[in-house]
């Protein structure tokens, strides 16, 4: 993943329009996410801490990477060291499998090197759900150059990686084939609009509408058990009066008939 080193302003949150949007996209994240008291969550390229910090208010176990010092410095800050945080790379996460509830990448895989890899690895680390989301450049906000003031961390750099729906998706299943995937989208409309159009806003749907400028994916964690046959040098003898433990799968069977008489 490569690292964001350069501070990118909060302020616009503070304008009636930026507090609004940001209260949108949070919101589609809580929704999608459904977090509750007491889970574990990781936040996979945490950036200054902003989403760690919205869900260590209800009530998470909140833990966080980033590749960059400068970043994670900034969420010591916001988070006041309620949050376990570390310098990782979402392609290679230092922790075990399925140790996290949740685990989230936030406007954060645009900038891995292999998100087939850090898409693997969020599945591996995970025991329940899974968070993605992403800016959709294709959107009127998009089409209008503000992505930038709704991401965090900061926007694509020029040239950089985006997703669409269906590129996520395909992402997904090439890991987990058949999984559930509940999506959304928000923020419709030109920014321009905002300042009265908030009615209008609210009246488009978020559930499985792709041309929101910011749109997330979530997808339950499943889990099969398989049986790891052990390779058995010698043949088992089995005798129907004998009280010694198969050792194995019987590969013959001697001394009784079919109902053990």
């Amino acid at each position: 993943m490569a690292a964001h080193d350069t501070p990118v302003p909060d302020d616009w949150r503070e304008t009636p329009t930026g507090r609004y949007l940001d209260g949108r996209t949070k919101s589609l994240i809580l929704d999608l996410t459904a977090p509750r008291a007491g889970e574990r969550l990781l936040d996979i390229g945490c950036g200054g801490g902003d989403h760690l910090s919205l869900f260590r208010k209800k009530g998470c176990d909140v833990t966080g990477i980033d590749p960059s010092p400068f970043l994670l410095d900034l969420a010591r800050q916001r988070l006041e060291h309620r949050a376990e945080l570390r310098l990782a790379r979402a392609e290679d996460l230092p922790f075990s499998d399925n140790e996290f509830d949740i685990v989230t990448l936030i406007t954060s895989l645009e900038f891995t090197d292999d998100p087939g890899r850090a898409v693997a690895e969020a599945i591996r680390v995970c025991r329940g759900r899974i968070f993605i989301g992403v800016m959709n450049r294709y959107s009127l906000v998009g089409a209008q150059g503000h992505l930038a003031r709704l991401s965090s961390p900061p926007p694509l750099p020029q040239g950089g990686r985006s997703f669409h729906l269906a590129s996520l998706t395909a992402l997904i299943r090439a890991q987990l084939q058949g999984v559930r995937i509940h999506w959304g989208s928000v923020v419709f409309l030109p920014w321009s609009w905002y300042s009265f159009g908030v009615g209008l806003e609210e009246r488009i749907p978020v559930m499985n509408n792709p041309f929101g400028a910011f749109f997330g994916l979530a997808f339950p964690m499943t889990f099969s058990y398989q049986t790891i046959p052990q390779p058995i040098r010698e043949e088992v003898v089995l005798s129907p009066n004998g009280r010694r433990p198969m050792p194995g799968v019987v590969r013959g069977f001697t001394g009784g008939s079919a109902d053990g008489r």
